[in-house]
């Protein structure tokens, strides 16, 4: 079978168009070109420290909390942690058990830990995660229900153990508010999304009780030095890890288990500076990893990108998106590097995923993946697309460019390429490197793109580069 190829228009580095939809590239880069990201990665893992906590141990059962699955636990992991901080810090141990309990609240140095065989059993009652908090809803500021883990300016952090974080949202509670009749987020989205656009103070968008802002399972805000190592986490009301604002973040050896829910990232750094995900496993509703830096007007004022990010030998199953930029990149998302990765599942849509719109705005730049394994996607297995949520007009166009893919390889999808531009903003400086698709039964899709190179790269067996 020859190659599928795009009936549409690629724009090559000289400006000349092709017609007919041949994919021409460049040839090998310098080994320079090779190298020089490798220094990138180095220097971002040299700055990535993660926490030591004090040699001080609390057990939560000694602060009133039972395993039982029906004790209400707030109150009591709440001393625990206020203790812990106030004595200077150490490890709160949730032992083996099931414990009900609402928001948790994290303090500097402190790390929860839960032991194997250990849950927290969050509440489904909604006034458990009041009173309202600074959050980000979807990359717009606003006060709102608390994570169920949250922290506001802390330093040295951590949520480690074998234990098992357990949402429990489910058809009837949060994920309920997502669509169908009301009460649903609908309007409330509407509504802060009008509010940042007026320029209102974060401190009058108050959402909380009366609304249908759905909160994120963990999120930390304007923290530094969080670390997440070895939990699971699941069936949360939305994105399931949420750092915001955040600097020398590590997830490892986390998995998370969401599949069902709508809008279940899996880890969602946003506007964070000096990120390490590894060895990690993720099965969501939405996508596994997404960088974001704020949405629209709002995330304009803040203006902080997600920037330098290491993801290496993670796993993704089910997922819109493998590892994504976007949707929210007003603030801009660059410098984010993808080692080692293996993804497959007939309900994995994409493997490498970049969204935005002229809505949207920011700079996306410096992405660089290489050795990604896909078993199998359900949709394109690389899509870079400018028009998400179908809007193709705006004020503030995405700036896309100097994207790389090397050594991935994909056993089956649909489609190998979506790649987007608008007609006034192009991609610009995509290049893929020994790169192989197999089993692909549509053709590409290729529009507005300046500079796209294709080195070493096979379509079901046939060459498509020079």
């Amino acid at each position: 079978m020859t190659a599928p190829v795009s009936r549409r228009t690629v724009l090559l580095a000289g400006g000349a168009a092709l017609a007919g939809g041949s994919l021409l590239g460049g040839g090998t880069a310098p080994a320079a070109a090779e190298t020089a990201p490798d220094a990138q990665v180095a220097a971002i893992l040299r700055r990535i420290c993660p926490p030591r906590f004090p040699d001080r141990w609390y057990d939560v059962t000694d602060f009133g909390a039972v395993g039982d699955d029906a004790t209400d636990c707030t109150a009591a992991l709440r001393a625990a942690i206020e203790t812990c901080h106030r004595r200077g810090g150490g490890h709160v141990v949730v032992p083996a058990g099931d414990y009900r309990t609402g928001a948790v609240h994290l303090l500097s140095r402190v790390d929860l830990h839960l032991a194997a065989g250990a849950r927290l059993a969050f509440s489904q009652d909604p006034a458990a995660y009041l009173p309202v908090v600074a959050t980000r809803y979807e990359g717009t500021e606003c006060y709102n229900y608390s994570a169920f883990v949250y922290a506001y300016g802390q330093r040295d952090i951590a949520v480690t153990g074998q234990g098992v974080l357990d949402g429990r949202a489910d058809a009837t509670h949060w994920w309920d508010w997502t669509g169908g009749p009301p009460p649903n987020e609908g309007p409330d989205k509407t509504l802060l999304i009008q509010m940042a656009a007026a320029g209102v103070p974060v401190e009058e968008r108050v959402f909380g009780a009366g609304h249908n802002l759905r909160p994120n399972l963990l999120q930390f805000n304007r923290c530094e030095n969080v670390l997440l190592d070895g939990i699971t986490v699941k069936d949360s009301p939305m994105w399931n890890i949420h750092p915001v604002l955040c600097r020398n973040v590590t997830i490892r050896g986390v998995t998370v288990d969401s599949p069902d829910g709508p809008n279940n990232d899996g880890i969602d750094p946003e506007s964070c500076t000096d990120v390490l995900i590894e060895n990690c496993t993720i099965s969501t509703g939405d996508d596994c990893i997404a960088f974001k830096s704020g949405k629209d007007a709002d995330g304009r004022r803040v203006n902080v990108p997600a920037r330098y990010a290491v993801v290496r030998n993670c796993e993704m199953a089910d997922g819109n998106g493998g590892v994504t930029a976007g949707s929210e990149t007003s603030g801009g998302v660059m410098d984010i590097f993808v080692r080692d990765c293996r993804m497959s599942s007939p309900h994995l849509e994409r493997a490498i995923r970049i969204k935005s719109n002229p809505d949207r705005g920011g700079t996306i730049t410096n992405i660089d993946v290489r050795r990604v394994t896909v078993g199998q996607a359900a949709d394109s297995a690389i899509e870079i697309v400018l028009n998400y949520a179908n809007v193709t007009t705006g004020a503030y166009p995405p700036d896309v460019h100097g994207i790389t893919i090397s050594q991935l390889t994909v056993a089956s999808a649909p489609r190998a390429l979506n790649l987007l531009g608008l007609t006034d903003d192009p991609l610009r400086d995509i290049r893929l490197h020994q790169c192989r698709f197999d089993a692909i039964t549509e053709d590409n899709v290729i529009e507005n793109v300046e500079g796209l190179r294709l080195d070493q790269v096979w379509i079901n067996g046939a060459p498509v580069d020079n």
